[in-house]
């Protein structure tokens, strides 16, 4: 089915869930079970991604808890080639566009999440996304999901930094502010380098940066 357009049959949905018991990998059509919307508490009525939970056609329940309680969130709209959110989100692609929601965007220096969230790099936007660090997420630990790390830090590549293990997969570090002169990255021959190309910057991002070792 299409998430996009919602073409399911009447007093159904198109929803990602997981065709092995892992991750969203795929989509299918499923009962309309409730009629939660965006924000609103919700319940999925299995563990794992299934996709069977009582939000409203058009939403999906998210950062959902060993109780099985999260909260509604918007499912994009338009189409995978020009994703629309009806309300104030940022649509955030993952999983091969198997999933498509709209998340609440954010500002990565000032961390301004609601709820404890992690505002991260999501595609070329800031976007709150629930904290998946634990006891782990601490500067120069290992991760391998970009909601790994503590608020402030971010996952980046383990040659960011030569306190990072060069095996892991990713290594969290913080994120810098470049008109602030006063900073000072904690690795050895770090520097505060933009996290965007020369002159791609967004302008409400053009100060967001990285600790990372120079090129």
């Amino acid at each position: 089915c299409d998430l996009f357009t919602q073409n399911c049959p009447e007093g159904e949905k198109c929803a990602p869930y997981s065709a092995d018991g892992g991750n969203w990998n795929a989509r299918k059509c499923v009962p309309v079970m409730g009629d939660g919307q965006p924000g609103d508490p919700c319940m999925a009525l299995v563990r794992g991604a299934s996709g069977l939970d009582d939000c409203a056609k058009g939403a999906m329940c998210w950062e959902v808890d060993l109780e099985k309680l999260g909260h509604c969130v918007e499912v994009c709209s338009g189409s995978e080639e020009m994703p629309e959110c009806k309300n104030d989100g940022l649509c955030a692609v993952s999983g091969g566009s198997v999933l498509a929601i709209c998340l609440s965007p954010c500002d990565p220096l000032g961390q301004d999440c609601p709820g404890g969230d992690l505002c991260i790099f999501v595609g070329d936007s800031f976007m709150c996304v629930v904290d998946a660090s634990g006891d782990e997420g601490q500067a120069f630990d290992p991760c391998e999901f970009a909601n790994a790390c503590d608020h402030g830090l971010v996952c980046l590549a383990p040659d960011s930094a030569a306190e990072c293990d060069p095996n892991a997969t990713g290594c969290c570090l913080p994120f810098c502010d470049l008109s602030d002169p006063a900073f000072v990255c904690p690795g050895v021959g770090q520097a505060c380098v933009s996290l965007y190309e020369e002159g791609m910057a967004p302008e409400t991002f053009k100060n967001v940066g990285t600790c990372a070792v120079p090129a």
